[in-house]
This record gives structure tokens, C-alpha cells and sequence, in this order.
């Protein structure tokens, strides 16, 4: 045995024989108890997380506390029970609390239960409105026709439930008719304010002047059912009866 192993060795020893005479451990044992915040998007409704559940025989614990499929609880038993009755209901046994004492373990079908979660979670995202910002934009010596056209693009954004940029760009000696700008902004905001709020004022930015509008939340309502017409009442009884020829 070289010198070196040899050292190496004796120094191990040492430090074992340290260890004893302390009471303590130098190299304790490594935890893999660990918490990320990447692994939030993982946990659904009941707090189950998708990639580090554990099931049936998975389940390590002496004891679990045990719920059933309709969410009654039955009691505290050791897994190979609770997983015997969730056999006899072809469920699965699955842990969902494992942090608790005892861990909390359910009976269930966890596939459909996967199933419902992914199909609940893809119709909230179709239900989602983005709103996107289009932007508009107009001249300072702009005529009618141009700007009308402009405005209904404005007004069907707004419909639409989108925001909308008006932006009125300087060219050269245009930056000193700034006030014809503000004049297009201030009319186009009088024009869409039955559909449309105003956000932000119009500001200047650079050669940039631009203001920004959002759809109008009453037009976006219930709208309000008509009123039935009343109904026509009975004839009037006639008085006196009768009479025969």
C-alpha cells in the first residue's frame, strides 16, 4: 500500500473515531425533501402533484388515513387495506397529503380524474379574452374621408373587445403644428364615446403624439330584454243579455 492510501486511510479512521467521541455525525444524512416554485404549475385542484404522486403500492407508510370515493372518510388503517378496498371498487388508492400524519390517501379513479382536470383546464382557456392594442394611425393634415375610415376601424376594435392606439406621427416642421394633432385626438375621442373610454390622455412622446382607448364595459352588458306587448284582455260581457226576436 502506497503512501498515500495509506495517509488517506488513517485520516479516515481519525475522523471516524472523532465522530464517536462527539456523539455527533460529520456527514449526515443527505434530505430530499425539497420545495420549487417551478412545481406549483404541477399541482391541481386537491393539492395532487402530477409527477411525484404516489399510488396503490407505491405507498410507503405505515399507516394512512383513508377517504373515500365520495369523499366520506373511513378511518385510519395500514395501505394494504385501504388499497384491498379500493380494488373491490376497480379505484385506484392515491396520496394526496403526504406531508401529514398519517398521510392522507383517497379512493379514486385517477385517470379520469386526470381526464376531467386537463378538459376543465382547456375550457378556461378558451373562455380567456386577450386583449391586443391596434394601433391607428393618422396625419395632421388628414382629410374627412380618411379620417372616417379611420374612425370606424376605431369603432369595430372597440366592438371587438380590443384596445386601440391612436398615434399621430411629426414629420420635419409638423412638430411645430403640435395643436392640430391634439385637435384630431380630442374630436376622435368625442366621436367613439359612446363605445370607448379614454385610458390615457393623448401625450407626446418624441415626434409621437398618441392616445389610448379601451372598449367601454356598459357596452359589453347584458343588453336588456324587450318589454312583451300587453296582452289583449277579455271582451267586455255585454249588458242586459240577450235579446230574442
Amino acid at each position: 500500500m502506497s503512501l498515500a492510501v495509506q495517509g488517506f486511510v488513517d485520516c479516515i479512521v481519525k475522523l471516524t473515531q472523532y465522530q464517536k467521541a462527539a456523539g455527533r455525525e460529520l456527514w449526515p444524512a443527505p434530505c430530499y425533501t425539497f420545495q420549487a416554485s417551478f412545481l406549483s404549475d404541477q399541482q391541481t385542484e386537491d393539492g395532487i402533484d402530477k409527477r411525484f404522486i404516489r399510488m396503490n403500492e407505491r405507498i410507503r407508510a405505515r399507516e394512512v388515513r383513508v377517504i373515500g370515493d365520495e369523499g366520506e372518510q373511513i378511518g385510519v388503517m395500514p395501505p394494504f387495506e385501504a388499497l384491498k378496498m379500493a380494488r373491490e371498487r376497480n379505484l385506484d388508492l392515491v396520496e394526496i397529503s403526504p406531508t401529514a400524519q398519517p398521510p392522507v390517501c383517497r379512493i379514486m379513479d385517477y385517470g379520469k380524474f386526470l381526464y376531467q382536470n386537463e378538459k376543465r383546464e382547456r375550457e378556461a382557456k378558451k373562455k380567456q379574452k386577450t386583449i391586443t392594442v391596434k394601433e391607428v394611425k393618422f396625419r395632421i393634415n388628414v382629410d374627412d374621408h380618411d379620417y372616417e375610415t379611420k374612425k370606424n376601424h376605431v369603432l369595430r376594435f372597440l366592438d371587438e373587445g380590443d384596445k386601440v392606439k391612436a398615434t399621430i406621427f411629426f414629420r420635419g416642421r409638423e412638430m411645430t403644428r403640435q395643436s392640430l394633432g391634439r385637435q384630431i385626438l380630442e374630436r376622435l375621442i368625442k366621436d367613439v364615446d359612446q363605445k370607448g373610454l379614454v385610458e390615457f390622455r393623448p401625450r407626446q412622446e418624441g415626434n409621437t403624439l398618441h392616445l389610448i382607448l379601451a372598449p367601454n364595459k356598459k357596452e359589453g352588458g347584458a343588453k336588456e330584454k324587450p318589454h312583451a306587448p300587453p296582452k289583449p284582455g277579455p271582451p267586455p260581457a255585454s249588458q242586459g243579455g240577450a235579446q230574442t226576436a
